[in-house]
């Protein structure tokens, strides 16, 4: 599937709205920003809550750790 967007003169676009829902992009989801041989990959970040309970199969227990440190840095 291809889509089209427009960047805004801030460098701002929109996310069409079926991939916003295939991958559960809501309001406040953190992206990831990677610079590939294709192209830009938007990708979603691991929040902590997602690591916690039904994911727990996916996560290790070391980037759990570093979820929480992280977390308490941007409290600070």
């Amino acid at each position: 599937m291809e889509s089209e967007v427009t960047v805004t003169e801030k460098g701002q676009t929109t996310i069409p709205i079926s991939l916003r829902k295939k991958y559960k992009i809501e309001k406040g989801t953190r992206l990831a920003v990677l610079d590939t041989e294709d192209g830009i990959l938007l990708k979603p970040k691991k929040s902590i809550w997602d690591m916690i309970g039904a994911y727990a199969d996916y996560v290790t227990a070391e980037e759990l750790n570093k979820q929480l440190d992280k977390l308490r840095h941007e409290d600070e």
